[in-house]
């Protein structure tokens, strides 16, 4: 059990709202980052005596990105408008988890060769008072974890 700060600190899980995205050198607000996943697709072999499971090849990074719609400002709009046949301008980007202050990363994600599959207007909805948000979904080559 925990007896000091630093205890708590270095036991307790961190929240996941203090979190900072970053591609290239800037960084961006988002609401929701989802898909950081590491996984493997499965093999089973079959033979006389029973099946036995092996790790095959590393599966799909589908990254999902969240944030609402500002004015006169559309980086995800003018990115995915740019993609075209044997042009596209892929990124690498890091999710990061912070301390109480924002300013020291505690755990990294970082994504290699992202390029934007899709992106998704927000939902109109006349009698809502929601903000509008929209998404941007990604794939890209390989997701590394460091925790710090």
């Amino acid at each position: 059990m925990p007896t000091s700060v630093d205890d708590i600190k270095n036991e307790y899980p961190i929240p996941v709202y203090r979190f900072v995205v970053t591609m290239g050198d800037e960084s961006i607000a988002f609401s929701e980052v989802s898909g950081l996943d590491i996984s493997y697709e499965t093999i089973t072999y079959k033979d006389g005596l029973g099946k036995k499971h092996m790790p095959g090849q590393p599966t799909d990074v589908n990254i999902t990105m969240k944030r609402g719609v500002v004015r006169k400002k559309s980086q995800f709009y003018d990115w995915i408008s740019n993609t075209s046949l044997n042009l596209i301008d892929k990124r690498d980007i890091t999710v990061s988890l912070t301390n109480e202050s924002g300013d020291e990363p505690l755990v990294v994600w970082t994504v290699t060769n992202a390029f934007p599959k899709k992106l998704t207007a927000p939902s109109f909805n006349g009698s809502s008072n929601e903000v509008a948000v929209e998404t941007l979904e990604l794939m890209a080559d390989d997701v590394k974890i460091e925790f710090k």
